[in-house]
């Protein structure tokens, strides 16, 4: 299994969804994320973290709400956004940003 910072610094573009358990919001996001993964396959990594059971990694990235998208590629943070979107939305951003 990959490390965190190893999944960051690769070539294989990363979202992290951060989010938590209590929240409605992250709920509605779970299955737009099972179809951006559906539908990009290995193009994407998608792991979700726990704000409440990964502090130190919430406060890293200066998470202020949930649910928090961000989106790593070679170490580099290429987009961030909070809250919910539709899976067509995410993807646009995922290619378009991938093929930078």
């Amino acid at each position: 299994m990959s490390t965190f910072n190893e999944l960051i610094n690769g070539k294989t573009p990363l979202l992290v969804d951060f989010s938590a358990e209590w929240c409605g919001p992250c709920k509605m996001m779970a299955p737009v994320l099972q179809q951006v993964a559906g539908e990009m396959g290995d193009e994407v990594k998608i792991i979700k973290v726990d704000v409440d059971k990964n502090p130190a990694a919430a406060s890293h990235f200066n998470i202020q709400g949930v649910p928090t998208l961000i989106l790593f590629r070679e170490g580099k943070q290429l987009w961030r956004q909070s809250g919910v979107l539709q899976a067509s939305q995410l993807i646009g951003i995922i290619q378009s940003l991938s093929k930078q």
